[in-house]
């Protein structure tokens, strides 16, 4: 997974040019950059999104094919049961 860019000096002197103390900018970009740091491992690449969408294709066509030969499947027996019950009576 590639890095997320963070520039904390820039993030650091655009809260400076807003009126913000200059030590108390330096903290703030410098706790940003831990907090981007930190989750940038929770990030997903494209590949990663279009491998999971590709899974995901994959798992509901099976869950599909299984659906259709259940319904299949009820459908001969309810025949059946109804061809058993017009002989019966």
């Amino acid at each position: 997974m590639n890095a997320l860019h963070f520039d904390s000096l820039t993030y650091a002197n655009r809260l400076k040019a807003a009126g913000m103390e200059s030590g108390l900018a330096e903290v703030q970009a410098s706790a940003m950059s831990e907090v981007i740091q930190g989750q940038s491992h929770n990030l997903s690449t494209k590949q990663e999104v279009q491998q999971l969408g590709h899974d995901v294709r994959k798992e509901i066509q099976l869950l599909e094919q299984r659906m259709v030969i259940k319904l299949g499947s009820l459908m001969v027996l309810a025949i059946g049961v109804v061809a058993t019950l017009v002989k019966a009576l």
